[in-house]
């Protein structure tokens, strides 16, 4: 599996944190000094951030900046083979109950986090995945944190990495957001509307309409990359019927 540019710098930064280069508790150097040490964008630098948070390394507090804190367990735990539908429909669920803790425990610095997320998201230029796919997870991972539940917080993490990391999981999501991208910015509008609300019944039925809008783009999606390898499939047994009639 080839690692993206942001993994990499994840790692890179890891290791600075392990080796107390950057210790317990410093404040990480900002975008521009980052980006300028490892000769990445400032949205890598961001991208590697919510990894790095939702890794448990750093923190980051808004108008502050990201800081250094201790992980709270062990991040190279082995993930397991699932398909894109079957992660689906666990975030379903457990993204749903998440967002309705979310709501009931909403503060007004969550919500200007969240409103931060959504219009930046707004103004992704179309075709833009990796910058897409950073704000989703970095809306999602945060309504998890403010749930208060460091179990539900640590499962949708977990739920996140299936998403990111598994090759055939993440390649059929690209293939569905990139064509959704306003689906998506609508949908995301539409659960901080409801978390704004502090409702956490409306605040689980949206994050649930999220799922089940982008669970039909997927099928949607499979079913048309199923009639494509079936035009080939067909197109080559007519090239080799073509030539056996030709003998």
């Amino acid at each position: 599996m080839k690692q993206r540019l942001y993994q990499t710098v994840t790692k890179a930064i890891m290791d600075l944190i392990e080796s107390g280069e950057f210790p317990v508790g410093s404040r990480l150097p900002g975008e521009r000094e980052l980006s300028e040490r490892f000769n990445v964008s400032r949205v890598t630098i961001r991208e590697a951030e919510i990894a790095l948070e939702a890794l448990g390394y750093i923190t980051v507090k808004i108008g502050s900046g990201a800081y250094v804190q201790k992980p709270k367990g062990e991040a190279g735990t082995q993930l397991p083979d699932v398909s894109a539908f079957e992660l689906t429909a666990a975030r379903a669920v457990l993204e749903a109950e998440a967002a309705a803790l979310a709501a009931a425990n909403m503060t007004d610095e969550g919500l200007a986090k969240l409103d931060q997320i959504v219009r930046k998201m707004a103004a992704v230029k179309h075709g833009d995945i990796e910058t897409g796919d950073a704000l989703d997870r970095q809306f999602h991972l945060t309504i998890a944190q403010l749930g208060g539940n460091p179990v539900v917080e640590h499962t949708v993490q977990n739920l996140w990495r299936m998403r990111t990391e598994l090759p055939r999981v993440r390649d059929v999501y690209e293939s569905v957001c990139v064509s959704d991208a306003q689906a998506r910015t609508d949908e995301h509008a539409a659960i901080l509307e409801a978390l704004r609300r502090r409702d956490p019944a409306a605040s689980r039925a949206a994050m649930r309409e999220h799922f089940h809008r982008l669970f039909e783009a997927m099928l949607t999606a499979s079913e048309k990359r199923e009639l494509e390898e079936i035009k080939r499939r067909t197109s080559q047994d007519r090239q080799r019927f073509l030539l056996t009639t030709q003998i």
